[in-house]
């Protein structure tokens, strides 16, 4: 196990114990497409002991891990586990042969026809809802529909938002699945995502970690915090959410200077019809 000694040392208790991490993505290490105070130095200190564990559902490992590259964190692919793929991964293995509507980006399509799913637009067993930048009044009555008619839902994960640049927040798959839910009445027969365990198992699995001897670093105690916690995993928050211990990355560095206070904002309140769909979907399947 070696650290980067040009690295600032690590001024949380925790990380300093810690063997391992499991990183979170958007809010944490970037903000779309620009990377976050003290990102590389985070990932250079941990470097071969890290893996990043998100809720993403729009991109594939490889593809993610270029995305990041020209934001100057290199990060193998191999050590980027995505609610997406898993999403598809759980779903072929289970469901071998299965009828699949996906609402879900082009590549996550691209990536689930690789693995031999059966992708329809009717008569399907499942629909599998991620996040669709392109999602639509005609692509929620196809996927309503579908479940009218007796189709299983399944979604990456429930997530309402997650930050954006500026302050804004970005719609999830969560507000996706809040609109799909109050169209049909149907509920997810699984959300692949955190805080359920097996984004962080598949993590760990990656890592040959061990949960006593890793530390998550996230941004949103619904997620990252909960989901850390269901495992016994110690997890330090970052941002604006409550709870946090710095506003970013960067602060958890001794020469990152005094800190600063954290705010609470907006980006982790739920409308209120989203936040009951949130909390039946968590209810139902953890």
């Amino acid at each position: 196990m070696s650290t980067n000694h040009k690295t600032p040392a690590v001024t949380d208790a925790r990380l300093a114990r810690a063997r391992h991490l499991l990183v979170d993505l958007d809010g944490t290490l970037v903000r779309q497409q620009e990377a976050i105070a003290g990102a590389a130095e985070l990932l250079k200190h941990f470097e071969g002991r890290y893996a990043i564990v998100s809720n993403n559902s729009t991109h594939t490992a490889p593809g993610l891990a270029q995305r990041l590259r020209r934001l100057g964190l290199r990060v193998p692919a191999e050590r980027i586990v995505l609610a997406g793929e898993l999403a598809v991964r759980q779903l072929v293995s289970e469901q071998p042969g299965a009828r699949v509507m996906m609402v879900a980006s082009p590549a996550l399509q691209r990536y689930a026809r690789s693995l031999g799913c059966d992708l329809v637009q009717s008569g399907a067993d499942f629909v599998l809802l991620a996040l669709d930048m392109q999602f639509s009044h005609a692509r929620l009555a196809l996927a309503v529909n579908e479940l009218l008619r007796g189709a299983q839902l399944v979604a990456s994960n429930a997530d309402a938002t997650h930050p954006g640049p500026h302050g804004r927040v970005v719609p999830e798959t969560g507000a996706l699945l809040a609109a799909v839910v109050a169209a049909s009445g149907v509920r997810p027969l699984r959300v692949t995502g955190k805080p359920a365990p097996l984004l962080f198992e598949e993590g760990l699995r990656c890592l040959g970690a061990r949960a006593e001897d890793t530390v998550v670093v996230g941004d949103n105690p619904l997620t990252d915090a909960e989901g850390a916690g269901r495992l016994g995993m110690a997890c330090v928050l970052v941002g604006q959410a409550p709870g946090a211990v710095a506003p970013s990355v960067a602060g958890l560095f001794a020469s990152s200077g005094p800190a600063q206070p954290v705010e609470e904002t907006a980006q982790y309140r739920l409308s209120e019809s989203t936040s009951k769909v949130w909390r039946s979907v968590r209810t139902e399947v953890s």
